[in-house]
């Protein structure tokens, strides 16, 4: 049963393979950590779904809202109406409570010149010769997570005039002023479909960070090479499993609900969220580097014209310009010519109409 499938993941029990049926449509575990449902019958608000959590091991709200899910799932509470992978990502982290542990699984996702790699590993995914990843190898389990997004969006194209969907679901290391907040990857494809603000707003989400350029996550993968509408979402803070405030995150355990059985999500005004832009994106380009302020601040501390926020022995200092910004994801630890912090400044709503 697929409930079993969420435990004995979790505990590195689980099987590459297995299938059978629920109410109103099957599933199948296609490789470890990776279960897609399959509806008998599509619900008019049905788009192909991919939703994953545990892409950072330590991070376990998204993880609860999964097993919710599934479990709606399971006991016919919820009807499948819609196609969904779900996916756990960094299984070993996630066994032993860690971000991750050689690399950042987050920071992979990027496809290599050898494009028929992805098909043959998709293929193999499809299978059912897809096996556990060893433990610290991100890489690998980068590559064996595209290639089921490959293969889940090949064989559930969107129907006329909707996009397919990913929502990437976090929580992030320290607190902030927004709780829940969206963050957009950069593309050159279409725009984000415009009803999903509502939809993001009626969920709970209370600000969306619009990406300036490739940043190669897990949901810039699905937007830059499936053109899907796809977000980073944060929310909360890291909590072990049994921490987490999952009352506040029952509007996004509402959305999942929905799409998984195909019906119309929740709206609400868009304009209820605030809207930043990356202006400034803040690398460690040495060993001798050090951000001017607090390890505590909280993601969204706004820095007046002026402000010191970095010194580095090669780039020199990073010191606010004329126009008050916002830090999110500030880590003075990351390796160098990795990413720092993103400075961000407040823009307007995108269109809705």
């Amino acid at each position: 049963m697929i409930a079993d499938w969420l435990d004995l993941t979790l505990e590195g029990h689980a099987s590459a393979r297995g299938m059978g049926r629920i109410p109103g449509g099957r599933y199948e575990i296609v490789a470890p950590g990776v279960l897609e449902i399959c509806p008998d019958t599509q619900g008019p608000a049905a788009r192909p779904c991919v939703l994953s959590a545990g892409i950072h091991g330590n991070e376990t709200a998204p993880i609860e809202l999964l097993g919710e899910l599934i479990a709606g799932l399971e006991s016919g509470h919820l009807i499948a109406g819609a196609p969904l992978l779900l996916i756990l990502g960094n299984l070993p982290a996630i066994r032993t409570g860690e971000r991750f542990h050689a690399t950042n699984l987050n920071r992979l996702f990027r496809r290599t010149e050898t494009a028929t790699a992805i098909s043959v590993d998709a293929g193999n995914a499809a299978a059912g010769k897809a096996n556990d990843c060893p433990a610290d190898d991100e890489p690998a389990r980068a590559r064996q997570l595209m290639a089921a997004v490959d293969d889940f969006y090949a064989r559930f194209p969107p129907a006329d005039g909707t996009r397919r969907l990913h929502y990437d679901m976090h929580t992030a290391i320290r607190d902030s002023h927004y709780p829940r907040f969206a963050v957009v990857p950069f593309s050159v494809g279409e725009a984000i479909s415009p009803s999903q603000w509502s939809i993001l707003s009626a969920a709970g989400l209370q600000a969306v960070l619009h990406q300036h350029q490739h940043s190669w996550t897990f949901s810039h993968y699905s937007r830059h090479y499936h053109d899907a509408d796809a977000f980073t979402l944060e929310l909360g803070q890291v909590r072990p499993f049994g921490a987490n405030d999952m009352a506040a995150l029952a509007p996004m355990s509402r959305l999942l609900a929905a799409l998984a059985t195909g019906t119309p999500p929740d709206e609400s005004d868009p304009g209820a969220m605030d809207y930043f832009k990356v202006e400034v994106e803040l690398m460690r380009h040495s060993a001798d580097f050090a951000l001017c302020f607090s390890e505590d601040v909280a993601n969204f501390t706004r820095f007046a014209p002026g402000t010191l926020i970095a010194r580095d022995a090669q780039a020199g200092p990073c010191i606010i310009g004329d126009t008050p910004l916002s830090v999110v994801f500030p880590n003075a630890s990351v390796e160098i010519g990795a990413r720092a912090a993103l400075l961000l400044a407040s823009c307007a709503p995108p269109e809705t109409a």
